[in-house]
């Protein structure tokens, strides 16, 4: 997907979206993220969990649901600060040590040592495809679910009117390619 394209899978300006056009495009090249159905999907979310990509990490307060996130045993945030160290990161906000840990076996990164790599744009990119792959979502993204691609991404239903406008967006803009 080119930057003009994704700029109007997500209602930007281009200006947003050249340096993150070949490092999504290649991520979703490498986790057979490959028809429009799956594509769309796939932008409608990550725009939607980076804020249209100017959000790479997690804005930190702590909010109260962030301040859970310490010595959450099912994040893998069994030390002291894990909570905040391994906050959300990425296009798709990979969050948890045990999150961590997975993504950079598979990415060769060394995310427990450095969690800030996941907010560069070609291992944001990786991460988020490398998340929706592993759970499962193309084959949601070919069944039409969306609600359930939203759950599996969010743990709920936050913004999902948001993820839906962008759906739209984004189905536009790849019928247009």
């Amino acid at each position: 997907m080119n930057a003009e394209a994704l700029a109007r899978a997500l209602g930007v300006p281009v200006s947003r979206t050249t340096v993150w056009a070949d490092p999504i495009s290649a991520a979703m090249a490498l986790w057979a993220i490959d028809t429009d159905a799956r594509q769309a999907a796939f932008i409608a979310q990550i725009g939607h969990e980076s804020g249209r990509l100017v959000y790479v990490r997690e804005l930190w307060g702590p909010t109260p649901a962030q301040a859970r996130y310490e010595g959450r045993e099912d994040l893998g945030n069994t030390q002291p600060g894990d909570g905040k160290r391994f906050m959300g990161r990425g296009l798709i906000q990979i969050t948890g040590r045990t999150n961590y840990a997975k993504a950079g076996g598979e990415l060769d990164l060394p995310l427990l040592e450095q969690p800030e790599l996941l907010e560069q744009p070609t291992n944001a990119a990786l991460s988020a495809a490398w998340f929706w792959n592993v759970h499962g979502l193309n084959e949601l993204a070919d069944a039409g679910d969306f609600a359930t691609i939203t759950r599996r991404i969010n743990g709920g239903m936050n913004g999902y009117a948001d993820r839906l406008a962008l759906l739209a967006l984004a189905k536009d803009a790849l019928t247009e390619v």
